[in-house]
């Protein structure tokens, strides 16, 4: 049988664990108010491995833009990678057939759930991945193409508050979309806004809306270094 002194310190250590797990979830949601996942800055290390269930895409996103802005050709040896840096250079096993392939990470995906890498036609012919559709890979990174690392760019803003960024402007809608969905593997608050430059529509991808550019930067500083086109822009919102 419990006495009330003792009901009372439990329940005074209720209070206080309450407390606690309060604090730390508002601080998570300041700290990455602008991400789903927190995990946009995350850095690969050369020598890193990991396995996963991968996949493979082409023909339907053939001359499409990827991530990182370079046109996605499915005979380049080129994949998608959920959290790796844009330009990260990996070695892919085949784990079924002990098959290899260096290819480079300039795309997000893949989009089912349990996937986490989506290689090019061209790199999953390579390992025999075609025919199986999907298959359990080792990753190995190898390094990094420092030439994605992009700098943030700013429009004209003229003090104006508030501003928001930009992450790609196109005049097919369906690119747009696809930015989009990238983006929104890491972070929160992802719209598309439309515009018009004389008779031609185009598409907008921006994210979330900050007091001013400083605000902003703390966000499109890590994804300039993640890879990714970033323009700090003056807020408009959709008519």
């Amino acid at each position: 049988m419990t006495t009330p002194g003792y009901r009372r310190v439990t329940l005074v250590l209720l209070l206080a664990a309450l407390i606690f797990l309060a604090a730390c979830s508002s601080g998570r949601r300041h700290d990455y108010s602008y991400k789903s996942k927190g995990r946009a800055d995350y850095t690969a290390t050369a020598g890193e491995k990991t396995e996963c269930l991968a996949s493979w895409y082409g023909k339907d996103f053939h001359g499409r833009p990827t991530a990182s802005g370079e046109i996605f050709n499915m005979y380049d040896l080129t994949c998608a990678h959920k959290v790796y840096p844009l330009g990260t250079r990996v070695k892919v096993t085949h784990l079924l057939n002990g098959k290899d392939v260096e290819c480079i990470i300039n795309d997000r995906g893949p989009f089912i759930p349990g996937r986490d890498l989506d290689l090019s036609y061209g790199a999953a012919k390579k390992i025999d991945l075609i025919g199986p559709g999907v298959g359990r890979v080792r990753i190995e990174v190898l390094g990094r193409d420092s030439r994605y690392i992009k700098q943030v760019k700013y429009g004209k803003l003229e003090g104006s508050s508030p501003v928001t960024i930009q992450a790609g402007s196109f005049r097919d809608e369906e690119n747009a979309k696809r930015l989009k969905m990238d983006l929104e593997l890491s972070y929160k608050d992802v719209y598309i806004l439309t515009a018009f430059i004389g008779n031609e529509k185009y598409y907008r991808v921006r994210i979330g809306k900050f007091r001013d550019r400083d605000e902003a930067l703390k966000v499109a500083g890590p994804m300039a270094q993640e890879g990714y086109s970033v323009l700090i822009a003056k807020f408009e919102k959709q008519i």
